[in-house]
Order: structure tokens, then C-alpha cells, then sequence
């Protein structure tokens, strides 16, 4: 069998640096680990091969056997082959569970000069949400390896970020060495959350690794669009359409608000496009409960057909020498 090339494993040249090492290693290890190819023989290869290549590129002794001597050098300057104990630090941690796909691998790889297990947790599993198998949570050290945050959309109704909602998320979470545990999580969603808004559940993103804490799950907001309403900050706008003859005597109208409906006085002479305000209306702040305002604007609809009556009163009107609503502008003629 071919002699394994440690340099071609994880891709670097042989003039490459420890730094560069490194990173080559964990962005593979990450690929490979069987953890996200689950039955993959392939995979389980390639990532014992990463871990071989790189406990000899990363030591300088070592490597420096390899450069002179390839991998049978190495075994000899090491007292043995892999599995044999050595390596940085004077300590060796390999996965001893009984059909685990990680057996015989070193795990000194990601500990430095001390060998510390818990660097290997944190920069493999620290994203993968789930728990590590065999013996490694007895090794994972007191401290543990916090879960993943993990990041969802939800979508409200108008009407639900408003006022609040209490609903509830159905999560699968995994368990590393069974299939994924299903879990009902409540959700109180606060009044006034925005489009686009994140919330934060503590503790409810991926579990922790080695007795380390669960990482938080974040909700972005999606607000469904309202048929009339539409807001801005904490203030509602609605349009109003009002006729003629309301615009030009005044009327009082009623409109809708997010708290039910409310009269608006519309004083005579109302252009269209005018916003008139109805304080306190608005969206309520959650934490200080003030209210933002609403605002109808206001939308003049001539009538769409006339009849002989009142063809007659705009004509009249028309005659009786009504303002030029257009005199003054800057386009306007005289």
C-alpha cells in the first residue's frame, strides 16, 4: 500500500506554516466529521487521516522525520505507531468506545502545547448542536462545550404583533447517538414587536456538549401584511376616503383602529392627502406601555356617476365661481 502523503491529506504545501496547518485541518475535520456523515465509511477515513497528518505536520520534530524519512521515520522517532501515546505535551487522547468510528484517533490535535481535550470540543462540536459519543462526555472536562444558538423565522399577523401572542414551536433536537428528540416550545411573544425583529429564548438553541449549557434560539420576526393598516415605528396609518361634499362642510367619520373602532372629526375644507390624528391609537411599547398615534389619511372620492340632480348642484357650484385650486403654483397661468 501506497505510503499516505500528509501534506496532500490536508492540502497545504510543504513550505506551509503552522497557522496555515491548522485552519487546513479544521475547516476538513469539520467536513469529514461523522457526526454530519452519519454511515459514511468514506468520511470516517478521511477524518482519521486528517488527524494522523495532522499530528505529524504540527510538530516540528516530527515533521521534520516525516520531510527526511515519510511515515515509517516518524513511527520509529515516536516509539510506535498510531495509538501509541506521545504527541504534544506528553498526552494522548483517543476514542476507546466499542464501535465508535473515531477509535484510535488522536485528539491532541486542537490542545497545543498542553493537550487540553477541550479545544478539540469547542472548535469540532461547538457547531454541531449535537453530543459527542462513547466516553468523550466523561472527557469533554468539568467546564463543557456550550450549544449552538440557533436562529428561525416566525410570522405574525398584524394583529399579533400588536397585541402580543402567547403560540408555541415544535423543535427537533439531536441527541448525537439516537434519533432527534421532538419538543414543544412555548413562545411569549411581547406587544409591539417589529417586522424584522429578534427575540431571544435563553437556553432553548442547541444542546450543550460534556455538561456545558444550551445555546439560545433567536425568532425573527415576519409580520404578515394588514389589508388596511400598515405601520411606521410605533404610529398606524389608514387611509380615510371621504366624499365631496364631507370635505368641503366637514363630517365626523368612524375608522377602525387597532384597539377598535374610533369617530375622527373631519373639520370642513379637508384636502386630500391631509393626516388627521387620533393620539394614543397607535402601538403600544412593551416596556414602557406608551402608545404611538394613528393617522387617517385622508382620500377625497368624487362620485363615479352623477345623475341630473346633482350634475345640476356641481354645475351650479361650478358657476357660482368656486377657488382655483391651482392658482399660485408655480406652473400655473394666470
Amino acid at each position: 500500500m501506497a505510503e499516505p502523503d500528509y501534506y496532500e491529506i490536508l492540502g497545504v504545501s510543504r513550505g506551509a506554516g503552522e497557522d496555515e496547518i491548522r485552519k487546513a485541518y479544521r475547516r476538513l475535520a469539520r467536513k469529514y466529521h461523522p457526526d454530519l456523515n452519519p454511515n459514511n465509511k468514506e468520511a470516517e477515513r478521511k477524518f482519521k487521516q486528517l488527524g494522523e497528518a495532522y499530528e505529524v505536520l504540527i510538530d516540528a520534530e516530527k515533521r521534520k522525520a516525516y520531510d527526511q524519512f515519510g511515515a515509517a521515520g516518524v513511527h520509529m522517532g515516536a516509539g510506535g505507531g498510531p495509538g501509541a501515546g506521545g504527541g504534544p505535551g506528553g498526552v494522548r487522547y483517543t476514542w476507546t468506545s466499542e464501535g465508535s468510528p473515531f477509535e484510535d484517533v488522536a485528539f491532541e490535535a486542537f490542545g497545543g502545547a498542553t493537550g487540553r481535550p477541550e479545544s478539540l470540543f469547542e472548535e469540532i462540536f461547538s457547531r454541531l448542536g449535537g453530543a459527542p459519543r462513547g466516553r468523550a462526555r466523561a472527557r469533554a472536562g468539568p467546564r463543557g462545550v456550550r450549544g449552538r444558538d440557533v436562529e428561525t423565522e416566525i410570522t405574525l399577523a398584524f394583529e399579533q404583533a400588536v397585541r402580543g401572542v402567547e403560540t408555541s414551536l415544535k423543535a427537533q433536537y439531536p441527541t448525537g447517538d439516537g434519533p432527534a428528540r421532538p419538543q414543544t416550545i412555548s413562545v411569549k411573544v411581547p406587544p409591539g414587536v417589529r417586522d424584522g425583529q429578534r427575540l431571544r429564548l435563553r437556553g432553548k438553541g442547541g444542546p450543550g456538549i460534556g455538561g456545558g449549557p444550551p445555546g439560545d434560539l433567536y425568532l425573527v420576526v415576519r409580520v404578515a401584511a394588514h389589508p388596511y393598516f400598515r405601520r411606521e415605528g410605533r404610529d398606524v396609518y389608514i387611509d380615510v376616503p371621504i366624499t365631496v361634499s364631507e370635505a368641503a362642510l366637514g363630517a365626523q367619520v368612524d375608522v377602525p383602529t387597532v384597539r377598535g373602532r374610533s369617530a375622527v372629526r373631519i373639520p370642513p375644507g379637508t384636502a386630500s392627502g391631509a393626516r388627521l390624528r387620533l393620539r394614543g391609537q397607535g402601538v403600544a411599547d412593551a416596556k414602557t406601555g406608551a402608545a404611538g398615534d394613528q393617522y387617517c389619511v385622508i382620500r377625497i372620492v368624487p362620485p363615479k356617476t352623477l345623475d341630473d340632480r346633482r350634475r345640476s348642484l356641481f354645475e351650479e357650484l361650478r358657476g357660482a365661481g368656486e377657488e382655483n385650486p391651482r392658482c399660485g403654483l408655480p406652473w400655473s397661468t394666470p
